[in-house]
This record gives C-alpha cells, sequence and structure tokens, in this order.
C-alpha cells in the first residue's frame, strides 16, 4: 500500500507509461539479440517488470503464457535467494516446471533492480531454447514419458554474481546438455542484455522520483488495476458457467481424447475457475503444472474485463483456481509436461467458450486453438549440428460482427512462423509451398479464419522430426449456428511413395526426398450459414477462400 504518501495522479500515469515502454525495450532487446530463429523470426521469448513481491508490474508485448508463468518463477527465486542477499548485477535462472517453471525449454532468467542501494524491482525474460538436450531434437518430444526425458532441468540457480563473475561451471553444464550450444548460450545472452536494459531503466526512474516514492507508484498501480478489475466484474452478471472441450490425445495412447471441462463462477468481484471433471494427468507430455492453468485464467479474465485496464498483477488478485491433484492440469511428479501448451490453450479456449454468454460483443466461436510445433533436427555435411522449429498457427473464431482471422495465434500464446527465407537457410530443408487452406474456415454469417497449407521437402541427410499437433479428432466448434471448423490434416509422402497420416503426434524419422503436408485447422464459424451476404460469399470466393463448391453446398449460392 502507499501509506499514506500523496501521490499525483499524473506522476503516476507517467510513470506507468514508462514501466511499459522499458517492459517493451526489453522484450525488443531480447528479439534483435538472440540467435535461434525460433526466437528472433519466431519471437518466441518474453520480458517483464516484477515487484520485489513477485507481483507483474509491467509486461510487454509477448507471449501471455510467458507473461503469466513467470510470476510463480519470480516468487520461487525470491523465496530461495533472500533480498538481503542480491546485489546490483546479480543474475539468477530457473527452468524447472515443479518449482514454479512452465516446461524445460522455457528458461526463465532474472535480474534484481536496486535503488538506493536496496532492491525494489526485478527484471524478467523467458525464452524458449531451440534445444535443451532430451531424447529428441528441439526438446518437445511428443512420446515422453517422465520429465527426465525431456532435457536439462534447472533448479533456482544464481547465473551470475554481480556484474561480471558468471557461474562457468554452470555454464559448461547448459552447454554440454544442448545440441547446438552457441545457439543455447546466445539466447541466453540475449535475455541477460534484456534484463539489464530493463534494470538500467527502472533504476533511472527511481532516481528522478527516489526509491520510497517508486515503490509507492508501484504499489498504487497494482491497486488501482485490481479496483478496475473488481468493478469490472461486479458490472457482469454473476453465475457459473460451463465448457469442455477436448484434445486429441496425449501423444502416447493416439485413440484416446483429453477431456478438458472448466466451470467459471463470477461473484462479489471475482474469479473463480473449477477444472474438476478434466481429464486425469496422462502418460505423455501433455500435463500442465499449475503456472499454466494461472495463465489460461489470466488472459481469460484480462479479455472480459476490458483493456482499458492496465495489465499488471493488481489484476490477478481476484482469481481463484481449483485444479485437482493428478488431474492433467496439476500432475503428480515426475509426469512428462514438454506439450503443455496444448493444454493451456485448450483450457484457455475453454474458459472463454464458458464466458461466451456473459460477454457475447467480444467472446465469438471457437478458434482452431492449435500451435502446430514442428521441429527439425540433424546433422550438415562435416557434422555440424542444427535444430530448426516452426511454430505454425490455424484460423481465429468467427465473431457476432465480423469474419474470423486467418492463420493467426489466439488466447494464450503469440509467436509466428518462420519466413521461409529463415527456415531454408538454417536447415536443408525446401519449402515447396506455402497458402490459405481454402475451405478450412467453418461456415457461417460471420465464417471462421482460414488455416494454412505447407510442404517441406527434405534435401539431404537424415532428419529427426517432431510434430505436435492438435484438432486432427476435435475441430472448433462453431457458435449461434456456425458450422465447425475444418479439422487439422498432415500426411508425409515417402521418397518410396508410400503415404503415412500423421495421427497428431509423431517423433519420426525423415530422408531425402520425403515431403511432409501440414493443413492447420480453421476457426469456427459464427450464425447461420443462409444469413451469410451473397456478396461476402462471392467474395470468398474470388478470393480463394471459399471453392465454389462449398460456396453452393454450404452456403446455397447458385449464381457463381
Amino acid at each position: 500500500m502507499t501509506q499514506d504518501m500523496k501521490l499525483d495522479p499524473i506522476t503516476v500515469e507517467v510513470v506507468r507509461n514508462k514501466l511499459d515502454g522499458i517492459a517493451n525495450e526489453m522484450e525488443s532487446t531480447l528479439l534483435r539479440s538472440s540467435f535461434s530463429p525460433i526466437v528472433r523470426e519466431g519471437l518466441d521469448a518474453s520480458a517483464s517488470l516484477f515487484t520485489i513481491e513477485g507481483e507483474s508490474l509491467a509486461q510487454a508485448v509477448a507471449i501471455p503464457i510467458h507473461l503469466a508463468t513467470m510470476i510463480p518463477v519470480v516468487r520461487r527465486i525470491a523465496s530461495e535467494f533472500p533480498l538481503s542477499s542480491m546485489k546490483e548485477g546479480d543474475i539468477y535462472l530457473m527452468n524447472d516446471p515443479y518449482l514454479g517453471g512452465t516446461h524445460l525449454p522455457d528458461i526463465a532468467l532474472v535480474m534484481p533492480i536496486f535503488a538506493d542501494g536496496r532492491p525494489i524491482a526485478f527484471a524478467a525474460t523467458m525464452t524458449h531454447h531451440q534445444d535443451v538436450g532430451g531424447m529428441s531434437p528441439g526438446s518437445i518430444p511428443t512420446n515422453a514419458t517422465e520429465i527426465y526425458q525431456e532435457g536439462l532441468r534447472l533448479p533456482p540457480l544464481k547465473f551470475r554474481d554481480g556484474p561480471n563473475d558468471f557461474d562457468e561451471t554452470l555454464v559448461k553444464i547448459m552447454r554440454l546438455n544442448s545440441r547446438i550450444p552457441d545457439v543455447f548460450m546466445g539466447d541466453i545472452h540475449a535475455q541477460v542484455s534484456a534484463c539489464t536494459v530493463g534494470a538500467q531503466r527502472v533504476a533511472q526512474v527511481a532516481k528522478t522520483y527516489g526509491g520510497n516514492m517508486t515503490k509507492a507508484i508501484f504499489a498504487d498501480l497494482l491497486d488501482r488495476s485490481e479496483q478496475m478489475t473488481r468493478e469490472a466484474l461486479l458490472a457482469l452478471p454473476e453465475g457459473t458457467y460451463r465448457y469442455v472441450d477436448f484434445n486429441d490425445n496425449d501423444g502416447i495412447e493416439l485413440d484416446k481424447r483429453i477431456r478438458i471441462e472448466v466451470a467459471v463462477t463470477i461473484k462479489d468481484g471475482t474469479f473463480a475457475c473449477d477444472f474438476t471433471g478434466s481429464n486425469a494427468q496422462v502418460r505423455g507430455p501433455f500435463n500442465v503444472v499449475p503456472s499454466g492453468s494461472q495463465a489460461a485464467a489470466y488472459y481469460a479474465l484480462r479479455t472480459i474485463t476490458g483493456a482499458h485496464i492496465p495489465t499488471n498483477g493488481g489484476c490477478f488478485r481476484v482469481v481463484d483456481l481449483t485444479l485437482p491433484e493428478g488431474s492433467i492440469l496439476n500432475p503428480i511428479e515426475p509426469a512428462p509436461v514438454n506439450s503443455r501448451t496444448a493444454t493451456i490453450k485448450r483450457a484457455t479456449g475453454a474458459i472463454l467458450g464458458a464466458l461466451r454468454e456473459v460477454r457475447p460483443e467480444v467472446i465469438g466461436a471457437d478458434a482452431a486453438g492449435e500451435m502446430l510445433a514442428l521441429m527439425f533436427g540433424g546433422a550438415r555435411p562435416g557434422g555440424r549440428r542444427y535444430v530448426v522449429g516452426e511454430l505454425i498457427a490455424g484460423g481465429s473464431g468467427a465473431g457476432p460482427e465480423s469474419d474470423g482471422v486467418d492463420v493467426i495465434e489466439t488466447d494464450a500464446t503469440n509467436c509466428m512462423n518462420l519466413p521461409v527465407e529463415a527456415f531454408e537457410r538454417d536447415a536443408p530443408i525446401r519449402i515447396n509451398a506455402t497458402r490459405l487452406r481454402r475451405d478450412s474456415g467453418g461456415a457461417g454469417r460471420q465464417r471462421g479464419g482460414l488455416g494454412i497449407f505447407r510442404e517441406y521437402e527434405v534435401l539431404e541427410g537424415e532428419v529427426i522430426f517432431t510434430h505436435r499437433g492438435e484438432r486432427h479428432f476435435c475441430p472448433p466448434s462453431g457458435a449461434e449456428g456456425g458450422a465447425a471448423g475444418t479439422m487439422a490434416k498432415t500426411v508425409i509422402h515417402r521418397a518410396s511413395g508410400e503415404d503415412e497420416v500423421v495421427q497428431s503426434k509423431l517423433v519420426t524419422r525423415l530422408f531425402p526426398g520425403d515431403r511432409v503436408v501440414i493443413e492447420t485447422a480453421g476457426g469456427g464459424g459464427f450464425g447461420a450459414p443462409s444469413e451469410r451476404t451473397r456478396e461476402a460469399v462471392r467474395e470468398d470466393v474470388a478470393n480463394g477462400k471459399v471453392s465454389p463448391e462449398a460456396a453452393r453446398e454450404e452456403y446455397g449460392l447458385t449464381d457463381g
């Protein structure tokens, strides 16, 4: 609290915008300094500022999963290393999901920020590292059955003591456990640079206003966001709202669907999500530790309470989660968790689906809700190893007034697929085709967004290939009479002439001449297809988004 300190509201607002700018400068530094294509092109990294109590203070425009899961990471580090022991330049890191992290490729770096000789905040970054070891290149083996198979596991550790003294033993351990150690450490040092920028900029703010005043402003910002969030929830109809959706499988038992069930209760300015009824933890790596469920709930909360509320830890004080122990959303160690994104996205979509009747003007039909992860790993002639990953989206769901967006990350993720040139530069693989997937968006008064068609061909060498897909068996639902989006499909066309249909998840080997053809899911449609204007259908046909056959069969267009 501000302890009766008089704060000028204009100054508070100036500082708030300054903090947001600092977080985004950290993010820019992180992306521009990183070595791996999954970060510099795929944008799979995030930056944030925190109070010394471990509450989010300001966030970059980045990835909701990272921004939320950094909260327990910062709190864990602050509990393991007392503030009184910290000094300027110290940096800490961790990735262990069972100690507050998310999955092993996501390594967090945390740096204390000082004013008047004492810590007043933390700068933190989280990067998805292209490879941290484990049983397959890219460290997301869909056939893992325990966390020990997934890569290097790091508890809270001091990475740098003061401004110059890195723990060289830890550096050697990390390098030894990655297939691409130079790229790995390049991304780590990009995180160091981003944290340093954040620490310097916040220290300058504290120098301007004084350490005590700056901390009072931090507290006021959090209290204000909490109050605004509670007021926004009080304006919504109280009640309990339910939704159920499914993931395809767990990567091990490919014919078993995974149930995600949620009951969302809005009452007295609070937001509670109860996942009782969801699947028990699974054998494969699609389990989610509690930090991931928090990310799902926090994103959904911000969706329904409005962009006018500054996003910080004050917003999240109203959230309560029920996560049954031993469920897919609160597994028991050493359950594997590397593919947790797929489940977080489904949990986020389920919360939003439950809230559709609360904010129908905001929440549309179900999105494809897939972030197709492809990992390719091998060695070039001469032995130099490569690991290249792709993160590919489907279509978003249509809204009551607008069509869905084609090929876009939705809900708790916010990444990009790699440009063809960037991908082909880093791997001996050619991308033969990239285009929108015609007819994939669910039909409706407003059409669902389209998925993407992409074809890869191996040019040389043996490639270990990981495919982590969703929506191959469980399509995204339409709303208010709209049709479901078209399900995803992936086929491996072997050079031998054989075809192999991927059952959503796969780790296999590819050889020269093998081609992988992926087609991601479209979003659900909104409203009855018969209500779509003839002009809109004709425009879709002209733009190649809807075939003439689908225009006739789904929309009843008979005049071309």
